[in-house]
């Protein structure tokens, strides 16, 4: 099976510059593609000029992850879609892990074990875990000793190519970034298809160094993520007994809830729903 790997790029030279080498040569006969987000630095010229090898493709607009990485794979050629973000680079033979899985038809993604750099110190990431609880999604760290996982990253995962573009790729309602990747993994898994963690497929994230953090204030990015957690149960949770259980609670959890980017967030998440008809 062919593989193409997809890195959504915003103002991400330098990140580049130290990642993009240690993906090429850990991704021997892959197909390398950079998506650029209409960055303003230097990004695309560093890349062609360096890496002539690797495809560059260009947007007009900076809109964010989902929007992003779904214009990669429209031009990837490969049955298997890795996605890595700018700030991610792979440990040695992080490929031939994964790859068994799909071996089994209704395989749908693998996640992987990532050493996340996280005030001075390493913790393991990569498998989620997770329940629907007081009206919500809760979601948390998962065990990385264990396969199963609530969801695939899309920072660091494997997809196939088929059931993605079934699915119709990640949903762009939650650009700029969060929740894109567990709603899709929702969607796959309420279908049949399985999704797995494989801690022996290692990469390395430092994501004090990613692009949302320098170009979002730390309360814009809160609020995207109460938005995009509202919008979730909304569409996906659309049994009645979930939705009076999430309208139920709400009240509490707008009393109970103190942060101003909660209420931004509902506030955001209904004129989305509204304009898209959810609602």
């Amino acid at each position: 099976m062919k593989i193409s790997v997809i890195i959504p790029n915003y103002n991400s030279q330098l990140l580049l510059q130290k990642n993009l080498p240690r993906v090429i040569a850990q991704s021997e006969g892959a197909e390398i593609i950079v998506v650029d987000d209409a960055s303003d630095d230097d990004s695309v010229l560093f890349i062609k000029k360096n890496y002539p090898e690797v495809l560059v493709l260009e947007k007009k607009k900076n809109t964010g992850f989902s929007s992003t990485v779904n214009f990669g794979v429209k031009h990837a050629k490969g049955d298997l879609l890795i996605f890595l973000n700018s700030d991610v680079y792979p440990r040695q033979d992080y490929l031939q892990p994964l790859l068994p899985f799909f071996n089994r038809h209704d395989t749908f993604a693998v996640g992987m074990l990532q050493e996340c750099y996280e005030h001075g110190r390493i913790v393991l990431r990569g498998a989620g875990a997770g329940e629907f609880k007081r009206g919500f999604l809760i979601h948390r760290r998962g065990d990385v000793n264990k396969n199963s996982t609530l969801w695939v990253s899309g920072g660091a995962g494997i997809f196939r190519k088929s059931v993605f573009l079934k699915l119709g790729g990640f949903r762009e309602i939650y650009d700029p970034f969060y929740w894109e990747d567990i709603d899709l993994s929702y969607r796959a898994v309420k279908l049949g298809y399985k999704i797995y963690f494989e801690r022996k497929s290692i990469v390395v994230h430092r994501q004090e160094d990613s692009s949302i953090r320098s170009k979002y204030t730390a309360s814009r990015i809160k609020t995207i993520a109460y938005r995009n957690q509202f919008l979730f149960v909304w569409l996906n949770f659309k049994q009645p007994v979930n939705l009076l259980r999430h309208l139920l609670w709400l009240p509490l959890h707008l009393i109970k809830i103190k942060d101003k980017e909660f209420i931004r967030g509902l506030k955001e998440a209904l004129f989305c729903a509204k304009r898209l008809r959810l609602i």
